[in-house]
């Protein structure tokens, strides 16, 4: 069992006040006269970070004028949860983030964002436009916006706000903490429980059940609790998990993440019960002595290409090159994986409080494929582990 956080922490009104004051700092600096960020249920993380909304079956959008106050946009069914739960105090109802389902709520007087977008082009003198979430921003308020501001520039602000969220505040970092603690000790709870002949669904309905005990709000964003089993299922990169049986002596691929205060932590371990089969043991001890080298070398100043190097000459010492498919390291916080990605010709330099996962995953063996991951954070003088069930569980079963 990991050391207890014995409270539970939460981000302050004032820094999620400072980090609009921030991004407007960053908005000046670009000439850049309005912000308009969206987020699904998918990627709620812009709008979470900046105001703590995240949708639950809508989405959500933002408004942030440089010279202006922010406004928060939710669908019908979300806004009594927005209005309670947002940070931003002008809360209002846009039928574009509404259910996808395309409900209709008939509403007396309702506006939507062609109206909103007329409405700050009434109040501000707008040239520069910023967008926030690339690969989900709806084409249905772009329109909108590009025929309104049909003069201005439209530009991506995602790796604006990116700059923001890299490095973590005090307070990320205790949320971030607990969620390492939660998901630690739902593993304990929920690997103690798998015997021969209970289902993947059953392992998941323990890990969920466990973390929502202990305190998450959810697992992690975005997947639910992976558990891919066997010479077969166990190869699939990401799952949803069956009615599988699982028995002795293969492998059992567990990857599962806590997210807590919209702050996540994740954790990949390789299960056996019974007799472990020799290539099992050895490729287990090969991906954590990558995972374990990686993070010795982890510290501010490192680059995406001097750690993929360390990684990837390591398991080519080893002959297992072959069944590594990607870097091993990414950023986590708002979202389970998130920018930076270092990826070797990624240009990603770790700087102190940094929170990143070091994924040491190997595919296509014979009998099957897996994950060591945890979930690290760098500190000037290098990197804390964050998630204590695979250092604790891991030499007990393989070393």
């Amino acid at each position: 069992m990991s050391a207890s956080v014995d409270i539970f922490p939460k981000i302050s009104n004032e820094e999620f006040a400072r980090r609009i004051v921030n991004f407007k700092k960053k908005m000046a600096e670009r000439k850049m006269d309005l912000a308009v960020i969206y987020s699904n249920m998918l990627d709620p993380s812009a709008c979470r970070y900046f105001s703590d909304f995240s949708p639950v079956n809508e989405n959500a959008a933002m408004i942030i004028p440089l010279d202006g106050e922010a406004i928060l946009c939710s669908g019908f069914s979300c806004h009594a949860w927005s209005r309670y739960k947002s940070k931003v105090a002008d809360s209002r109802i846009m039928p574009e983030v509404g259910e996808v389902s395309d409900v209709v709520y008939e509403l007396e007087g309702q506006l939507d964002f062609l109206d909103l977008f007329k409405e700050m082009k009434a109040k501000y003198d707008i040239r520069k436009i910023g967008t926030i979430g690339n690969l989900i921003f709806p084409h249905v308020i772009y329109d909108k916006m590009a025929s309104t501001f049909s003069d201005a520039e439209i530009v991506s602000a995602e790796k604006m706000m990116y700059e923001l969220r890299i490095q973590k505040s005090p307070g990320e970092i205790a949320c971030i903490r607990k969620a390492a603690e939660i998901i630690s000790d739902t593993l304990a709870f929920a690997v103690s429980n798998i015997r021969p002949g209970v289902t993947e669904l059953d392992i998941q309905a323990d890990l969920e059940a466990q973390m929502l005990r202990l305190g998450a709000e959810s697992h992690c964003i975005a997947f639910a609790p992976m558990v891919p089993t066997g010479p077969e299922r166990s190869h699939l990169c990401m799952n949803r998990n069956s009615l599988r049986r699982v028995q002795e002596s293969e492998i059992i691929c567990i990857g599962t993440g806590a997210c807590y205060e919209g702050y996540n932590s994740a954790v990949n371990t390789p299960v056996v019960l019974g007799r472990i089969p020799p290539g099992i043991a050895e490729a287990v001890k090969v991906a954590r002595g990558a995972l374990e080298l990686v993070a010795d070398n982890m510290k501010p100043g490192a680059t995406a290409a001097e750690l993929y190097k360390i990684y990837i000459d390591f398991l080519s010492s080893k002959g297992y090159e072959k069944y590594s498919p990607y870097a091993c390291v990414h950023s986590i916080g708002l979202m389970e994986c998130e920018n930076p990605f270092f990826a070797p010709n990624s240009g990603a330099v770790m700087a102190e409080n940094m929170t990143v996962c070091i994924d040491a995953y190997l595919t296509g063996m014979d009998w099957g494929s897996f994950r060591i991951e945890d979930t690290f954070l760098i500190t000037k003088n290098g990197a804390e582990l964050l998630t204590t069930f695979n250092k604790e569980y891991l030499p007990g079963l393989y070393f």
